[in-house]
């Protein structure tokens, strides 16, 4: 029989490390998240994608099994197409968010082992949503996930302002990862980052000592 200190070790073996943030102000929401993909104490890529453009105007990103996020972008991207083509018009963030979770819910008892951010800009604005595995749905100005997520938060929380502007969040945004990467072994080789205002999204990659 395995004892309390065995099975906790056990746990961290299979623990899948992240950290992954999303910040929203009035200009748009920026999106970031590091690249590393560990399994327990084991890193197997310093190059994932966790960050997904799924339209002009709307990503996500994510923290946990990579061929779930995989899985998750490709069926969203796909369903706002079919959107698109079938009513001429895009689909809102709010709308969006809510599909993804309906589609996570719909999973439950198998579900896609990933958190999600959903991040974009529409009619009414900017909008940040947070997803869990099973698709509980929440709207926030700023959020982490992951295994760096405790790290994150702090730095997001002391650094927020509801008037800064894009610039200023990305900033903030690879701030929070950075710090993450420099405490949580299962994070880092780097930092992605999404930036969504109505001229459009842009990407980029911020690279880390």
């Amino acid at each position: 029989m395995y004892n309390v200190g065995h099975r906790e070790q056990m746990s961290a073996y299979w623990a899948v490390g992240a950290t992954t943030v999303g910040v929203r102000v009035e200009e748009g929401v920026v999106l970031a998240s590091e690249k590393r993909v560990s399994y327990g104490f084991t890193v197997t890529s310093k190059s994932a994608k966790k960050i997904f453009k799924i339209s002009d105007h709307l990503g996500i990103a994510c923290a946990g099994l990579i061929g779930d996020m995989q899985a998750i972008a490709r069926s969203l991207r796909a369903e706002l197409r079919l959107y698109e083509l079938d009513t001429n018009r895009k689909m809102s963030v709010r709308a969006a968010a809510k599909l993804l979770a309906n589609m996570l819910f719909s999973q439950r008892y198998m579900p896609l082992m990933s958190e999600t951010l959903v991040g974009g800009v529409d009619d009414t604005g900017s909008h940040l949503f947070v997803l869990d595995a099973i698709g509980s749905l929440i709207e926030d100005d700023y959020a982490a996930l992951g295994s760096g997520a405790t790290i994150a938060i702090g730095i997001l929380e002391a650094g927020y302002r509801k008037d800064m502007n894009v610039d200023e969040a990305r900033g903030l945004a690879i701030k929070a990862v950075r710090a993450a990467i420099e405490r949580d072994a299962l994070s880092g080789d780097g930092i992605d980052v999404l930036a969504i205002t109505k001229k459009g999204a842009e990407e980029r990659f911020e690279a880390v000592k």
